[in-house]
This record gives C-alpha cells, sequence and structure tokens, in this order.
C-alpha cells in the first residue's frame, strides 16, 4: 500500500497537531532584534503530567520508507523541534475507534517542528538526513503513556 508524502501545512495536519513555524504574525521583542512567533502549540501534560524536555538522536531513514508501525501517546501531546535545518517525515493516521485508521504522511521543509495532540496516532520519528537531532517537549509521569499498533500489511512512502 503506497502513501504519497504532502508537503506540511499547518491546514493539513490540524486535525493530528500544530505546525511550528517561524511564519504568521508576530512581536518584536530583544529591542527589535528578534521575532517572536508566540504560543503555537497546544501542549498538553494531562492530570498527573509535566513537561520535559528530551533530545532524541535517531538514524536517517531513505525514501522509499516501509513501515507498519504507528503509537500514541494518551497521556499527553509530543512535540518534535528538528535542531538541524533538514526536512523530516512525519506520519500521522485518524483515529477510527480506538485503532489507527489509514495513515497519511507529509514532510517538512526544514524549517518547521510539530506537535502531535495527546492521542494521535503517529510513526516513530524519522529524520531524513543526518544528525536526525530533535529537541522533544512531552509529558513525563508516573503512568504509561505509550500505545503502539502493527497494520497487518506494510505502507511503503516512494521518492517525491
Amino acid at each position: 500500500m503506497v502513501i504519497v508524502a504532502q508537503p506540511l501545512t499547518a491546514a493539513a495536519f490540524a486535525p493530528f497537531g500544530d505546525v511550528l513555524a517561524a511564519t504568521g504574525d508576530f512581536r518584536l521583542i530583544n529591542e527589535g532584534f528578534c521575532q517572536r512567533h508566540h504560543d503555537r502549540a497546544k501542549l498538553d501534560f494531562g492530570p498527573g503530567g509535566r513537561a520535559g524536555i528530551s533530545i532524541f538522536k535517531a538514524v536517517p531513514r531513505v525514501l522509499p520508507y516501509v513501515f507498519d508501525l504507528v503509537e500514541r501517546h494518551p497521556e499527553g501531546s509530543q512535540a518534535f523541534v528538528p535542531m538541524s535545518d533538514d526536512p523530516f517525515l512525519v506520519i500521522v493516521a485518524p483515529d477510527e475507534g480506538g485503532r489507527p485508521g489509514t495513515p497519511l504522511a507529509f514532510v517538512t521543509d526544514g524549517a518547521q517542528g510539530i506537535n502531535f495532540h495527546r492521542g494521535t496516532w503517529h510513526g516513530v520519528l524519522t529524520p531524513l538526513h543526518a544528525p536526525g537531532l530533535f529537541a522533544v517537549i512531552d509529558r513525563i509521569g508516573p503512568t504509561p503513556n505509550l500505545e503502539e499498533h502493527r497494520y497487518a500489511q506494510p505502507f511503503t512512502i516512494p521518492p517525491p
């Protein structure tokens, strides 16, 4: 089953989360030398959770990319902020009665991060270039915050 990746846009990604980018409205701070693009994500850490910042270093993948695993975090949101200016692949799936539906794929423009809303089915971190380094802001708490699902058949995302 083939899924064609599309460019990541705020409108297309809205059902799954927030696009983090230095676009749109801003206010100048730091004596006019810095644009603050304010409050870009709906961070959600659930009851009993707190915000945590982790650093992920993932092995880059290549297209075509074949996958059958998606996951979600029922207790809180999860944001990925790349620490390089390289595009990465973002895979999401709508929830269909507690199970993931047919996935969609997006490719960032190299200057975008993403925030998955709480409970959004998504693929694993998939950088397309080294170093694959990301700051990740998500829930730290005492309860499990990971559900995984394997599709019966794998999906393939071809090169553009």
